[in-house]
């Protein structure tokens, strides 16, 4: 019998620590492999987190509600074979039994030596995916960060996988050297499916050894000198870059060798697009972290391979021969299924109108040069989100999102307004709450908050979930007229196109205006194109009355 500490994996990308929320066994009780044993919260979502190994608990790390480090001992338990700590207490020492009594003319009975039996020196470890999130069945593999032949350590990153909530990092739960990669970069792994196998010390949990899947993944050797190589990222964006090195030097990073580096979600995956590995980025952040700044300079000095020159001595006019194929993984394959699942499940109807922005403006620009110190300088974004939120008071049935397989349509009183926005890592939505609630300044201040979060990737996941109706403007960048893409399952969107100055008749003058196309699409099996119409007419109403905004 051995003694095996599990310590908590890592469950997010850059994330340090974890909320113990609950735990489902108690000491004494035995456990299956991949049995789930606590749940944890990070900010982005709650985890169950499942046994490496089978065996019987002896100790519980922590109470629901504490915080448990990430690598720090969460679950010991007994199990068979050598487990994985050293300070496994010693067996107690066998006494020695009193020699007999001699018995006169008792027969001398010889015992026949028992040969000893000699514990398997190593053994096969399949690691397999655990729970990475809450109801999720399978993630995608982003990418691996070990090949076969390499010997990891117990907690050391394996690889990326992703799920419909974040990016997250998968250790080892053992030491041992890797001899079966399953999968590959872009594909689905299931919760439960093999992973990982290993060759470890002792026993292991599989008999038979392990040998390579046919479809196993193997990274290519890292070069030790600069060579270009082109990369397929996790954006789905195929990359020129230069192999760095790959012993770093720590006097230029400051980390010692081996040391993970410190980045932020955001950098990490810009990082990733890039074919920059940040061991070789000195950071300046707080404790070494790296900044996108930092990113910036180390591309600058080099880091990045340049455009190769056109051929043919650099003509202008130099044919240009080959192609690139893309793999569209990571987020922005998830980008991609939502926006095909949209079209698929849902008949749009586009309605376009032209509303005249003058008075808007003018109004901003009056909020603008009166307003307080503490408050913020307004866009004109605030002025279409209340417009909406009190067009939908007489039409409720557009505040709402459908289930198209139960048949269920739930209308929302509070109204939870979805902004697109434009991020490093792809189009997300992050959530204003209660936009009824607010005023133009406070509506600004929590656009400006939710749409920074979403683009530095320190967006929680309450923030990024739950809208009722989106707004998705292309700001300056917004055209004359766009078929926004409804965000499933809410049955409209509403797309503001770029304000520019035009002529028009009023009151039989031709005058100069400041227009803006809205353009907004509806699920057509919720509402009908006469409602559509209505909705914004309510909302041209409202913007070329704006002293009519906040009135009701």
């Amino acid at each position: 019998m051995g003694r095996f500490v599990f310590k908590l994996p890592d469950v997010g990308e850059g994330t340090a620590e974890a909320e113990l929320v609950a735990w489902h066994v108690k000491v004494g009780d035995t456990v299956a492999e991949d049995q789930i044993v606590a749940d944890v919260m990070t900010d982005k979502a709650t985890v169950e987190i499942t046994a490496p190994v089978s065996g019987k608990v002896t100790a519980l790390h922590g109470e629901p509600g504490a915080m448990v480090p990430v690598r720090g001992p969460l679950v010991e338990f007994e199990v068979e074979g050598a487990g994985n700590a050293d300070d496994a207490p010693a067996p107690a020492a066998v006494a020695k039994p009193a020699p007999a009594p001699v018995v006169a003319d008792a027969p001398k009975v010889e015992s026949a030596p028992v040969a000893p039996v000699e514990a398997p020196t190593s053994g096969n470890y399949v690691f397999k995916l655990p729970d990475v999130g809450e109801g999720t069945a399978e993630a995608e593999l982003v990418g691996w960060h070990v090949k076969v032949g390499d010997a990891v350590e117990e907690d050391q990153i394996l690889a990326d996988v992703m799920t419909d909530k974040a990016t997250v990092e998968i250790t080892s739960p053992v030491a041992g050297t890797v001899v079966a990669l399953y999968g590959e970069a872009g594909k689905s792994v299931p919760v439960g499916g093999p992973l990982v196998a290993f060759e470890v010390e002792g026993q292991g949990n599989v008999p038979t050894p392990v040998s390579a899947p046919k479809t196993a993944s193997k990274p290519a050797e890292n070069s030790t000198t600069n060579s270009a190589v082109t990369s397929t990222t996790g954006r789905g964006i195929s990359k020129t870059s230069m192999t760095i090195p790959s012993k770093p030097v720590p006097a230029l990073t400051g980390r010692a060798a081996g040391e993970r580096p410190l980045a932020s979600p955001a950098v990490r995956n810009r990082a990733r697009d890039l074919g920059v590995d940040l061991t070789f980025v000195p950071g300046s952040g707080p404790a070494g972290r790296i900044t996108h700044e930092d990113l910036d300079g180390f591309i600058a000095r080099g880091g990045v391979q340049p455009a190769a020159a056109p051929s043919g001595g650099g003509s202008t006019y130099a044919r240009a021969e080959g192609t690139t194929e893309v793999r569209i993984i990571g987020l922005r394959r998830k980008i991609a299924e939502k926006m095909a699942e949209s079209v698929r499940r849902i008949p749009h109807i586009t309605y376009v109108e032209e509303i005249d922005m003058t008075a808007v403006e003018e109004l901003r620009a009056h909020l603008n040069a009166t307003k307080q110190k503490d408050q913020p300088k307004l866009n004109v974004l605030p002025f279409i989100a209340r417009a909406i939120v009190v067009a939908l008071k007489d039409q409720p049935q557009i505040n709402a999102t459908y289930d198209d397989e139960a048949g269920v349509l739930t209308q929302n009183a509070p109204v939870h307004l979805g902004i697109a926005a434009q991020t490093p890592n792809g189009l997300m939505v992050p959530v204003v709450r209660h936009a009824e609630a607010r005023d133009p300044y406070d509506t600004a201040l929590e656009i400006t908050r939710v749409s920074g979060a979403a683009k530095d990737g320190t967006a929680k996941r309450e923030e990024l979930s739950g809208s009722t109706i989106t707004i998705t403007s292309l700001g300056t960048l917004g055209g004359v007229v766009h078929t926004p893409i409804i965000n499933h399952p809410e049955v409209a969107i509403v797309g503001p196109n770029k304000i520019a100055e035009r002529v028009v008749v009023k009151d039989g003058q031709m005058v100069v205006r400041k227009m803006m196309n809205l353009s907004s699409s509806f699920d057509h099996r919720i509402v009908d194109g006469h409602d559509a119409a209505v909705f914004v007419q309510r909302i041209k109403g409202l913007l070329e009355n704006p002293a009519t905004l906040w009135m009701g």
